[in-house]
């Protein structure tokens, strides 16, 4: 799955003053980033606020990403949930004739054993006709999906193809990237990880930072992919402040911050997530404007 190596970017769901989706505006961010360099775009994930959008929000969403792309990049989309038969009847009702691949959340607020886990995955790789992305998010989900369970679906089942790692656990990148099969993919879910486990063997990122600057973080894992490492690392830096930045206070209020500075989207989100703090606006204006 050679689509799904390098830069992917979980795009924010760009919202107007009253709340209502500013359709133009997500064009725009799917232009720019495709335009700068991202391999594959993500649609409704974490960071699309998807949570909060309803679902004919969100087929309006993949309509308007898959006419702005007309084919150009992959596109991935997050279907995903704590109860595995609404998730496989959602995949099955869904149009997925231009997406590429699915990405799905380990179930969150259930607290499901590593057993749960992997029955849960196994049931939707059984019934879905995309190949699947596992998402390990500990820190959104309140638990995490051991290695070892992620290795034994990427054994026991062909379609599922890769996991986006989100645990920000060094540990836990390193035994995935050294027992995985030949053809899976780790793919990290944390910016600031991401130079290091690329480095260490990872096939790269979907990235929040990303979106906003799309040139320097695709050029970044290319260059961590190639082994250029000091290369990289310059680029690294030049990033890594607003990498904490964005993620100080709550995704995706963060990123749409950075968004509004660069005249893209405006920073709204709606409840329960609130815009970012008045002091986290200024730093994030402030380093925007400086950066060179």
């Amino acid at each position: 799955m050679q689509k799904f190596v390098g830069t992917g970017v979980a795009l924010v769901t760009p919202f107007k003053k009253d709340l209502s989706i500013d359709f133009t505006a997500l064009s725009k961010l799917v232009e720019f980033n495709i335009a700068n360099g991202v391999d594959y775009l993500v649609i409704n994930g974490t960071t699309g606020e998807s949570v909060t959008v309803s679902k004919e929000e969100r087929q309006r969403i993949v309509d308007v990403i898959v006419s702005v792309n007309k084919g150009r990049v992959p596109l991935v989309l997050g279907l995903g949930g704590n109860n595995t038969s609404a998730v496989i009847a959602e995949i099955l009702s869904s149009d997925l004739t231009h997406i590429d691949a699915v990405l799905s959340v380990a179930p969150y607020y259930s607290k499901p054993t590593q057993e749960g886990f992997y029955q849960h995955f196994k049931a939707i790789a059984l019934a879905s006709p995309k190949p699947i992305i596992l998402y390990n998010v500990p820190g959104r989900t309140s638990k995490n999906m051991d290695s070892q369970t992620t290795l034994r679906l990427a054994s026991d089942f062909n379609n599922i193809i890769a996991v986006k790692e989100a645990g920000n656990n060094v540990q836990q990148y390193l035994e995935l990237i050294k027992n995985k099969p030949k053809d899976f993919l780790i793919i990290s879910g944390d910016d600031d990880l991401a130079l290091n486990v690329v480095l260490a063997g990872a096939s790269g990122v979907i990235s929040v930072i990303g979106q906003a600057f799309p040139k320097e973080f695709s050029t970044l894992i290319r260059l961590g992919l190639q082994g250029k490492n000091k290369e990289a690392y310059k680029l690294h830096y030049k990033l890594m402040d607003i990498i904490s930045m964005i993620f100080s206070e709550n995704n995706p209020s963060g990123i749409k911050a950075v968004l509004q500075c660069l005249g893209i989207a405006s920073n709204e989100v709606r409840l329960p997530l609130v815009k970012a703090s008045e002091k986290l606006q200024k730093e994030i204006t402030n380093f925007v404007t400086n950066l060179d």
